[in-house]
């Protein structure tokens, strides 16, 4: 059983990906199953507030996408095929399967909701329905990407320029690359419990992290605009019903019409803003299991 204070009961497990990598996965509650994946520069941890309560419907899978937290971070590649959303998407779908789960529900958030729209793209009969959180779709954002929305996703640019040179900073300091990166957004680190952060910077500063997280955003400048540009040009839509979910008071909000966006390639979607800022798990916890309960619950 894992030690960490924030998922007390919950089993910890190393999971075996397609090409040989593998994924910390911890695993708890009792009932279908519920995929669930964080944002970055985050870990499963985001999710210890909202977990108690949706242990008692689900069974929940928290996954550490690969180059985060405690699963592997592979050496990049010239096309950053490998951390493209594609294959972070069969990474997920392996670990369910590997626990027993062929269909499933999923909850997730920033990078992890980038991964849950390619798992749902590429294995629509796989998701059952699906909650992604304070994110437009990818394409989207590259393609209306304004001046504002560069200057407060400032990250999405300095993550992108060529190794080793985003990797060496964020390497020289991870602590304080979580407290700018988190800190700045519209609640600062208020929301977040000390056991979460020490989390988040335990992980940043370990070997591959730092170029993990940067291949994961190399990955959607390029390759993974390829795929989702490949889905519009077929018009592809997601089948299965989907909830979008944003804060009030992010980037998403200000800079984007989420809604509309999602209701662009996918079928059947609704959604709305919370009373919050970016980080809705850790920001808004009671507000997001009171919109996202009923609908993960809707086919039981």
């Amino acid at each position: 059983m894992t030690t960490t204070p924030l998922f007390p009961g919950f089993a910890s497990h190393q999971l075996p990906t397609p090409d040989g990598q593998h994924i910390h996965a911890l695993v708890g509650g009792a009932g279908p199953a519920l995929l669930l994946l964080h944002g970055h520069p985050q870990t499963s941890a985001i999710w210890h507030k909202v977990a108690p309560k949706l242990a008692q419907h689900f069974t929940l899978v928290l996954a550490d996408l690969r180059g985060y937290g405690d699963s592997a971070k592979p050496e990049g590649d010239a096309e950053h095929l490998l951390y493209s959303k594609r294959t972070m998407a069969a990474d997920m779908l392996a670990v369910m399967q590997h626990l027993g789960h062929s269909r499933f529900t999923v909850l997730a958030h920033d990078r992890g909701a980038r991964v849950a729209h390619r798992l749902a793209a590429d294995h629509p009969a796989a998701v059952l329905r699906m909650v992604l959180l304070d994110i437009a779709p990818t394409l989207a954002m590259y393609e209306q990407a304004s001046n504002a929305f560069a200057r407060a996703y400032w990250h999405w640019f300095f993550l992108i320029q060529p190794a080793p040179l985003p990797e060496r900073l964020i390497e020289a300091d991870p602590a304080a690359y979580v407290r700018d990166v988190m800190g700045r957004r519209s609640a600062g680190l208020a929301p977040f419990d000390v056991r979460a952060l020490a989390e988040y910077v335990r992980c940043l500063a370990l070997p591959g992290t730092a170029h993990g997280i940067c291949e994961d955003y190399r990955a959607s400048a390029g390759i993974d605009l390829v795929h989702d540009r490949a889905d519009r040009d077929a018009g592809r839509q997601l089948p299965m019903p989907l909830l979008a979910l944003w804060g009030e008071q992010g980037v998403v909000h200000q800079c984007f019409e989420p809604l509309a966006e999602w209701q662009r390639v996918a079928a059947d979607v609704r959604g709305h803003a919370l009373p919050c800022g970016h980080y809705i798990a850790e920001e808004a916890p009671d507000a997001l299991l009171d919109a996202a309960l009923p609908f993960l619950l809707a086919d039981r």
